[in-house]
């Protein structure tokens, strides 16, 4: 029997509500959190980077392959603890020859330092869905005290992989000298803008290993 017009619009409504309606589980307010032990998940989590580069653009790059956990309490935020680390070799840029490069022993040294970690310390929320995070980033074998902004985004059964999922927006600003990666500074500006776009999934228990990042 041939569908009508109406009956075919009645159809692709019907397939379009499902995901519609997971969409809409999803929470932007924090009040709504679920407190628990989080893993990253690391395909939709990355730390974009830019430099102005010779005064006359803001160049970005990009870092993938996350790994971490984070302890959420969304009634005392300040108790919540965060570690992430993030694989160096995985640093792109749009010219293959400066991602390379990047990865050299001039500059970020892959080989010899091969992670960058983020440790927090201390949590101070300063509105509903924002807070200042302080931690210990170790980066090119240089542990130092650095602050990120973070905002909640939203919270929810993933609609794809069905998994209870928080996403965070993060900015914050290091000086690339005092990690010792000094190479045409001030020409490439020794200040970089980083941006994160956490994306963390609950689990079930909380592992007893101190590696719990593993």
């Amino acid at each position: 029997m041939l569908l009508t017009s109406r009956s075919l619009l009645a159809a692709m409504a019907l397939t379009c509500a499902a995901p519609v309606a997971a969409f809409a589980q999803v929470s932007g307010e924090s009040a709504a959190i679920q407190g628990g032990y989080y893993r990253v998940e690391p395909l939709h989590t990355q730390v974009s980077f830019s430099v102005l580069h010779l005064g006359f653009t803001v160049y970005e790059g990009l870092f993938s392959g996350a790994s971490g956990t984070l302890i959420l309490d969304p009634r005392q935020p300040e108790s919540s603890s965060l570690t992430v680390s993030l694989p160096i070799a995985s640093v792109q840029t749009t010219s293959s020859k400066l991602t390379e490069e990047l990865k050299s022993d001039a500059w970020l040294g892959a080989a010899q330092f091969p992670k960058a970690e983020f440790v927090s310390v201390s949590v101070k929320q300063t509105g509903p869905n924002d807070a200042l995070v302080t931690g210990n980033l170790t980066l090119h074998g240089i542990t130092r005290p650095e602050t990120l902004h973070v905002h909640f985004i939203g919270a929810g059964v993933n609609m794809l992989d069905k998994q209870y999922t928080v996403g965070f927006d993060a900015t914050g600003t290091i000086k690339r000298s005092e990690f010792g990666i000094k190479m045409f500074v001030p020409y490439i500006s020794d200040e970089v803008e980083l941006r994160i776009a956490g994306a963390f999934e609950r689990q079930a228990v909380q592992p007893a290993s101190k590696d719990q990042d593993d």
